[in-house]
C-alpha cells in the first residue's frame, strides 16, 4: 500500500475554534491567542489494490486559483478527484470534513467515491449547535447515493475495519485498512500526533479523555507487537510512523 500526506499545511486553533493558517518564517505563535494550539492539517490518500481512499478531508482549504489543496497535492501524484473511490470519516468536526464538497458546497469533491460516515455522527452534526460543526460543509450528501452509514465497529469491502470510540467526540470512529499482510491505522482525533501515542496524555478538548487516552496506549501496544503503520493527522514533523 501507498501512502500519500495531503497537507493543507500549518494552522493555529482556540476555543474560538477558528483555523488560522500559520507561516514558520513569518508568524510568532507568541503573538497569538492564549492558549492557541498549532497543529497541521493533514488528510492522507492510501493506494491499495482495489481503491484509492482519502481519510479525511481538511478544512477545504483552497489556493489562490481556487483550487483546493487536497486536490492540489492528490495532482502532483498523478491523481484526479474523479480517481479518489472511497472517503473515510473519523467524524465530522469542520478542520475534518471541509473538504467533503467542493467551494460553493454544492458538488462533492470526489465525484466517483463513497463517502463512509457514523451515522449517530450524522445526525448528531445537525442536531449539535456547536462552533465544531458546518453542516453546510456535508449538507450535499444528504440523500445521495454516495453517502454510506457506519454503525458501531465493522469491516467494509472485508479489509478496511472501523471502531467506534466514543473519545474524542460522542461517535468518532477510527479505521485499519489491512493488505498483504500490512496494516495502516488511522485514528483521527483520538491519536492524532506522534507523542501523544508515547506519552500519557489526557486532552481537555476530547469528550471522554480518560477513554482517549487509554485507547491511544492500547494501540500503540498493538502497533509495536504487529508492526502497524500509524497515520497522524495533527502533527506538525510526523504525518506517520511504521514500526
Amino acid at each position: 500500500m501507498k501512502i500519500i500526506p495531503l497537507s493543507e499545511g500549518a494552522f493555529t486553533v482556540d476555543q474560538t475554534k477558528k483555523f488560522i493558517p500559520f507561516q514558520f518564517d513569518k508568524d510568532d505563535l507568541q503573538q497569538r491567542t492564549k492558549g492557541s494550539l498549532l497543529v497541521e492539517i493533514q488528510p492522507f490518500a492510501v493506494i491499495t489494490s482495489k481503491d484509492i481512499i482519502v481519510l479525511d478531508t481538511g478544512l477545504g482549504f483552497t489556493n489562490g486559483d481556487g483550487q483546493t489543496q487536497i486536490h492540489k497535492n492528490l495532482s502532483s501524484h498523478g491523481i484526479q478527484p474523479a480517481d479518489v473511490t472511497k472517503v473515510l470519516l473519523s467524524h465530522l468536526h469542520k478542520d475534518h470534513s471541509g473538504g467533503i464538497a467542493m467551494p460553493g458546497k454544492k458538488k462533492l469533491s470526489f465525484e466517483n467515491a463513497t463517502y463512509y460516515i457514523n451515522h449517530n455522527e450524522w445526525n448528531f452534526a445537525f442536531e449539535k449547535k456547536s462552533a465544531s460543526y458546518i453542516p453546510e460543509d456535508f449538507a450535499c450528501l444528504d440523500g445521495s447515493n454516495q453517502l454510506q452509514f457506519t454503525q458501531g465497529n465493522n469491516v467494509i469491502d472485508n479489509y478496511i475495519h472501523y471502531e467506534m470510540t466514543n473519545a474524542h467526540s460522542p461517535y468518532h470512529q477510527v479505521f485499519w485498512i489491512k493488505e498483504n499482510n500490512e496494516t495502516i491505522f488511522f485514528g483521527g482525533d483520538v491519536a492524532p500526533q506522534l507523542q501523544q501515542m508515547k506519552n500519557r496524555f489526557k486532552a481537555k478538548y476530547d469528550y471522554d479523555g480518560a477513554n482517549a487516552m487509554e485507547l491511544r496506549k492500547q494501540w500503540w501496544e498493538s502497533g509495536e507487537k504487529e508492526k502497524w503503520t500509524f497515520l497522524f493527522y495533527h502533527d506538525i514533523k510526523y504525518p506517520f510512523y511504521k514500526f
